[in-house]
């Protein structure tokens, strides 16, 4: 009997789920784009009924299409957006606020608060994260204070706080299940790293209450049942990682020194440090990789806030472009060589400058710069902001000779091979790009017995495409000081 594993990729601006055969070939797929709320200048939120209804509707939409039988399901794995903070109501299911998205900067005062206060040397020991608006405790003490009521209800125990996933598992199971991962847990800077708990230490500083936490599971593990209703049959959930995580896992980067880096909304470079957390003296992020049978597995991250959605932008607010897919034609038309820089500091800077008061710019702008310029330019600053990682780790001593791409971006052609050039690495292009839905499938596919290891889900990766470096090394410093000097401009 042929088995399946239903990937949901919970993400910042879509909703997805694939249906992927055992061999991690993509059956059938299904994908709805859902509203983006911005109540602030660098506010951004979510409505926590839209994320879940987009999702169940694709889940239904990509088992009808892959014309298989719910039964014949062996496990859902979920992958989800991260830090993204959800609240709700444990009786009634019901959120208490909007979805507080990742990207959101609302908190960045009470952060320079809690910096001043000379606390962040103790949350980088403990978490391998900084203290920055991006992770999930300052915005989870933020929804607490500024909705009536919530924090009584939540130190009384009837609320429950939970990333994407949790909020996604709790509803899967009709509120059965109220969990998470390590990989997730360890985004909010209230998870220890080290012992694998929640840090009473650390929730006393940001106030945040242990009777809202969910209960913290290895990445491939036991985390309830899909309800019979929802899908047509209970199907188990197997398998829950935060979407770099499950990039990484889906490009089978299981060695210390494997590195990968995801283009979707924002970027991600993650690099496997094996058993140990490496602290980053660097500004980047140690984090875990997944934890299986009870074991960790450490990553240094560099995350960009802006990277597709620069693209969106160009697309969508200035309406250079129809859609995503011309960016790569009017690269051609332009070329490398373009004067024109775009700082996509919409939301602030990420690794390694942690700025959350930057705002975007497009410097270089002559009387004869066009269209081709500047969306050429909103693709190489995800390269350059790459190099800006790959420096940073650098720096930090690690060293790779090649690197795994993924995510939406990476179909086209100019921006990986521009990729290579500015970072002079070697760059592959796996042939299943949608790897961070496959890193979902592969956790739940271990825990139901489809995998009996790593090692199997490594001989499945394959590469479509090698994009080797070529250009030359003084146009590169060349570019690339431009793109330092434009980034200096908006901090």
């Amino acid at each position: 009997m042929t088995r399946y594993l239903l990937a949901i990729d919970q993400g910042t601006t879509s909703s997805r789920a694939i249906v992927f055969s055992q061999d991690g070939h993509a059956v059938a797929s299904a994908q709805k784009e859902f509203p983006q709320h911005f109540p602030q200048d660098g506010w951004v939120e979510h409505d926590p009924d839209e994320i879940w209804s987009s999702t169940l509707s694709v889940c239904r939409e990509a088992i009808e299409r892959a014309n298989v039988d719910v039964l014949d399901i062996a496990g859902i794995g979920i992958t989800n957006q991260r830090e993204t903070t959800i609240i709700w109501d444990r009786e009634t299911g019901d959120p208490i606020y909007n979805a507080v998205v990742w990207q959101d900067r609302r908190t960045a005062d009470v952060c320079k608060s809690l910096r001043q206060q000379g606390f962040e040397e103790e949350v980088v020991q403990k978490t391998g994260l900084l203290i920055d608006p991006y992770f999930s405790a300052t915005k989870i003490s933020w929804i607490l204070d500024h909705v009536d009521g919530a924090r009584a209800k939540a130190e009384q125990g009837q609320l429950a706080f939970g990333t994407v996933d949790s909020f996604l598992l709790w509803k899967l199971t009709g509120g059965k299940s109220h969990k998470t991962d390590a990989t997730n847990a360890s985004r909010t800077s209230l998870f220890n790293i080290h012992t694998q708990q929640w840090d009473e230490a650390l929730l006393k500083a940001f106030n945040v209450p242990r009777e809202i936490l969910p209960e913290v599971l290895d990445s491939s593990d036991d985390f309830g049942c899909c309800e019979a209703d929802l899908l047509g049959a209970e199907v188990p959930i197997y398998g829950i990682a935060g979407d770099q995580q499950a990039a990484l896992i889906g490009q089978a980067c299981f060695q210390p020194g494997m590195a990968k880096s995801t283009y979707g909304t924002g970027c991600f470079l993650m690099l496997n440090t094996g058993d140990k957390p490496v602290r980053s003296e660097n500004r980047l992020l140690t984090t875990v990789a997944y934890r299986l049978d009870g074991k960790a597995t450490y990553a240094v991250e560099g995350s960009i806030f802006i990277a597709g959605a620069a693209i969106q932008w160009l697309r969508d607010g200035l309406k250079l472009i129809g859609c995503a897919s011309e960016a790569e034609a009017l690269a051609f038309e332009a070329g490398s060589d373009n004067p024109v820089y775009l700082v996509p500091a919409f939301t602030g800077l990420g690794a390694p400058y942690w700025d959350p008061h930057a705002r975007g710019a497009i410097h270089g702008l002559t009387r004869d710069t066009g269209i081709a310029d500047i969306v050429t330019a909103g693709l190489q600053s995800v390269c350059y902001q790459t190099k800006d990682l790959v420096r940073a780790m650098q720096n930090d001593g690690a060293s790779y000779k090649a690197l795994r791409v993924d995510g939406g971006m990476v179909v086209n052609n100019w921006l990986v091979q521009f990729l290579a050039d500015i970072l002079n690495v070697t760059v592959d292009r796996p042939k299943i790009t949608e790897t961070t839905a496959l890193g979902a499938a592969y956790l739940a596919g271990l825990k139901a017995g489809l995998y009996k290891d790593l090692e199997e889900i490594s001989a499945l990766w394959a590469c479509e495409q090698r994009f080797e470096p070529n250009m030359q090394p003084d146009k590169r410093e060349r570019l690339y000081s431009g793109w330092l000097d434009a980034v200096e401009r908006v901090r």
